[in-house]
């Protein structure tokens, strides 16, 4: 094998790739003995004819393709290496010759990872984030409170108004025909939830109890349904039940009920300093969210298209085993919410984007710091982790690897360079 690199600019490379016409024979071999038994030819039984009888009736080509992966997974790892090259994307392959008895030649283009440049980085000036607990989020408490303790009362004296708990008949109809889906009895709707078409619970407000009447709206250009997307509608509803939402008051019986104490001033002392922990946290993420931007902002550096396409690879992947952990996949999400793959992955883009970055710059950040993570701070996250698995210390490592042990350790680094930036940066 022989290798030639040719930098193209903006953090790509092609490597080509040149084999042996010996070798890439070896190969067509290798490739004649993997698929011999599937070549049916007169004369002979299935599996028993010769290389050079299948060539012949099914051509060189018939063996060429299993050849080229062949080749690929013998070559293309040895030629990455050999390049020097920290390679962060899948290659783009582009056979350049490929004959019987000649050398076999091929591309590999692919992203490097970038350089970085560090800008300012040590002492950034970010504005502090807010952890202070005032009247407002005591009273938003309150009303989460509250409103886990809520009741429905029946209304029967007025019609129906914005926020009430209804529940309701629909009959629905596009161009005078029931569509799938159209029609149900006592479906329960909340007025203002926005869970049904836009224009729908509008047009139930003002309507009373037992009532009869149509409704008009129209299907978003993008609903799951194509066959209703953008259609007029007609639903004929009946409001069979009117409930309203009743707080309870805030007193003290009512901090007697929902916590420990026996008055509503101790309820809320006890509500401020429980907020104040949380939002002191909050404070801290948002502080070293903050300063961690700064940093990557200040940072001079070009990613390869292909790293981000790679990204985006890996976020719709975990997107998908999330909705599969609550029942759903991935392509009746995007018939339900109307979009295509393209739009999805558009809008993973610039998170994609920002993730590539900021792991860059924390890697040139420790780097830099010549930050680095003791063997006993590694064990001490290797044994939680051994922990959350229910697992011994030992049998764990054995089952992680030592690969994904180097990728924990990693992870420690960047978390001191994180650290580190927070504790240099000016808060103000």
């Amino acid at each position: 094998m022989s290798l030639k690199v040719e930098n193209l600019g903006k953090n790509m490379a092609e490597l080509t790739i040149t084999v042996s016409a010996e070798e890439f024979d070896k190969a067509l071999t290798e490739s004649f003995q993997k698929n011999k038994s599937k070549f049916n030819i007169p004369g002979f039984r299935k599996g028993k004819a010769t290389r050079g009888m299948v060539e012949k009736f099914y051509g060189p080509g018939t063996l060429y393709e299993d050849a080229i992966d062949i080749i690929f997974n013998k070559t293309y790892p040895d030629a990455v290496k050999e390049s020097g090259l920290n390679v962060v994307s899948k290659p783009e392959i582009d056979i350049k010759e490929m004959a019987k008895g000649k050398e076999f030649v091929y591309s590999a283009k692919v992203a490097v990872k970038p350089e970085v440049t560090l800008g300012e980085y040590k002492g950034v000036e970010v504005k502090r984030a807010d952890e202070e607990v005032n009247d407002e989020d005591i009273s938003e408490a309150l009303k989460k409170e509250q409103e886990k303790n809520s009741r429905l009362i029946t209304i029967d004296d007025r019609p129906v108004e914005n926020g009430d708990n209804t529940l309701i008949d629909f009959d629905g109809k596009v161009d005078g025909v029931r569509f799938e889906g159209g029609r149900a009895e006592d479906y329960p709707l909340v007025i203002g939830s926005h869970s049904f078409i836009e224009g729908f619970e509008e047009q139930v407000i003002g309507h009373s109890l037992g009532e009869e009447f149509d409704i008009n709206v129209v299907f978003p250009e993008k609903y799951h349904a194509k066959e209703l997307a953008g259609k007029p509608a007609v639903f004929t509803v009946k409001i069979k039940e009117i409930k309203k939402k009743e707080l309870p008051e805030l007193d003290d019986e009512f901090a007697g009920e929902v916590s420990e104490f026996e008055t509503l001033d101790e309820y809320k002392s006890d509500l401020k300093e429980k907020l104040a922990q949380v939002k002191k946290k909050n404070a801290a993420s948002e502080n070293e969210n903050a300063v961690i931007e700064k940093v990557v902002e200040n940072a001079q550096l070009e990613i390869p298209d292909p790293m981000v396409e790679a990204q985006i690879d890996r976020l719709v992947s975990s997107y998908a085993n999330n909705l599969s952990n609550q029942g759903l996949t991935l392509e009746q999400y995007l018939q339900y919410t109307g979009m295509s793959m393209e739009d999805l992955r558009g809008q993973m883009r610039e998170r994609a984007l920002r993730n590539i970055k900021t792991s860059l710059v924390l890697e040139a950040v420790v780097k830099a710091e010549d930050i680095s993570v003791s063997e006993e701070r590694l064990e001490e996250e290797l044994e939680k982790l051994a922990k959350n698995y229910k697992m011994e210390i030992e049998q764990f490592k054995e089952a992680f690897g030592k690969k994904n042990a180097d990728d924990v350790m990693e992870n420690l680094k960047l978390q001191e360079a994180v650290d580190f930036l927070v504790s240099e940066a000016k808060l103000v």
